[in-house]
């Protein structure tokens, strides 16, 4: 028995090293973080919307209409000018604004399909964004259900058709400056919901790709030892870093390219197949916007192999390198669920800060950036991914002239130093001229 017992206090203490627990504890930080953001944006639209109303008709079918929006949503402006509505609503983070026309009861009692005039004001593309503008159609349906009643309780001679069926919407929709008529946020928020799934998957994918080469074969250095004779060469350290980055970030290049064409097809097929043609709205990438996803892309896969060769310094053969890949996961799955439920811009302050400091959320965001012609986000993006870049190459050239290369960790006072071999042939190498 306390031979297993021995078996296992050793596995435990070679498996569970700082390398492997503060990773995870940082990932586990970051998702809490981001869901306590995310679950304040659900009960945030778990609440009555906010709107604005403009009854031109006046007549008691658009009064009980009126009383159903203003029983089931918070009403904030009730006037008649358009302009003074949607000032008044973009002050108080409104959803929308409804305008009942003149001719709304005439065109009823005349068997005719009344029309609920819609101005959305559509602050995000996430899931969670879209939430409130579905409340508001909640909303115009038990508002036409009112119209419905007054007209059955009237024992009018509408036709049974329009009773059960009394108004449609037309809709308008303005979103970061663009104002799309004809157009709802939801099939908006449809359309860009496609690419906030795959893009961001392809992202990932790319990155488990040429981060576990990085991570594989350091592990497998150091297990068949080539690692050592490597170290033993006349050759920087500096040149060995950049050559391991250069060899993978060339494999992550090609990804790249071949990850933007197909990017390219896909939104080509999606933009032209779609009910709705979302070129004439300026939905649309031209050439310069693929090569500014394409830099932003290479630099986030040139951060993620940077960190898997810091990350590999602490394998110790290929099973252990592994295991290591699961961090550079977790880091890249985070932002594509969080750009996925929430738009970045409507994001409180600290998971802004959160997302823009990991590297692979800005090829996430890209996309969805310079459809909408943000590209102070998306150069932002790329000038941080840069430095990221570098100061993790920097430190991984640091790493490369400790110890901890060979050994896995620090070396602390009281242990065994390296091999005294190993350190002779370091010390002749320090010793040749560069």
């Amino acid at each position: 028995m306390k031979s297993v017992t021995n078996i296992i206090k050793k596995e435990v203490k070679e498996l569970l090293t700082p390398a492997a627990l503060v990773p995870i504890i940082l990932m586990a930080a970051i998702f809490g973080s981001l869901g306590n953001i995310i679950g304040g944006a659900g009960d945030e639209a778990a609440r009555p919307p906010v709107i604005g109303v403009i009854d031109q008709d006046g007549s008691a079918l658009s009064t009980a209409a009126f009383q159903t929006l203003n029983k089931s949503a918070i009403v904030v402006y009730n006037g008649s000018s358009v302009s003074e509505g949607l000032t008044v609503l973009d002050e108080r983070e409104g959803v929308a604004l409804i305008m009942i026309p003149s001719d709304f009861s005439e065109r009823i009692t005349n068997n005719q399909t009344g029309e609920l005039q819609v101005i959305w004001i559509m602050k995000g593309a996430g899931i969670m964004d879209s939430l409130s503008s579905t409340s508001v159609d909640l909303i115009l349906q038990l508002a036409c259900s009112s119209v419905s009643k007054v007209l059955i309780d009237q024992h009018s001679s509408v036709n049974s058709s329009v009773i059960l069926n009394p108004a449609v919407k037309s809709e308008t929709t303005i979103f970061r400056g663009k104002e799309m008529a004809g157009i709802s946020p939801g099939a908006i928020a449809g359309f860009l919901s496609q690419q906030a799934f795959v893009v961001p998957l392809i992202v990932l994918m790319v990155i488990i790709m040429a981060g576990s080469m990085v991570i594989s074969s350091m592990g497998t250095e150091k297990e068949n030892k080539t690692l050592e004779t490597l170290l033993t060469l006349p050759v920087r350290r500096s040149s060995i870093v950049f050559g391991k980055l250069a060899g993978s970030a060339i494999v992550g290049l090609i990804l790249a390219i071949i990850y933007m064409v197909g990017l390219g097809y896909y939104t080509t097929s999606i933009t032209a197949g779609g009910p709705i043609d979302l070129s004439r709205y300026g939905l649309t990438l031209d050439a310069l916007d693929y090569v500014l996803v394409g830099i932003s892309l290479f630099l986030g896969l040139l951060s993620a192999l940077a960190l898997c060769m810091l990350l590999g310094i602490f394998a110790k053969n290929y099973k252990s390198a592994q295991t290591l890949t699961m961090p550079i996961t977790l880091l890249a799955m985070i932002p594509m669920f969080a750009v996925m439920m929430l738009d970045f811009n409507t994001m409180p302050l600290v998971g802004q800060v959160l997302l823009f400091a990991i590297p692979f959320t800005h090829p996430m965001m890209a996309i969805r950036s310079l459809m909408f012609d943000d590209y102070t986000l998306v150069v932002g993006g790329i000038v941080y991914e840069a430095a990221f870049a570098f100061v993790t190459m920097a430190i991984a050239v640091w790493a490369f002239r400790k110890d901890i290369l060979l050994t896995g960790r620090l070396r602390k006072g009281g242990e065994r130093p390296l091999n005294p071999i190993w350190r002779a042939l370091f010390k002749m190498n320090r010793m040749r001229p560069r």
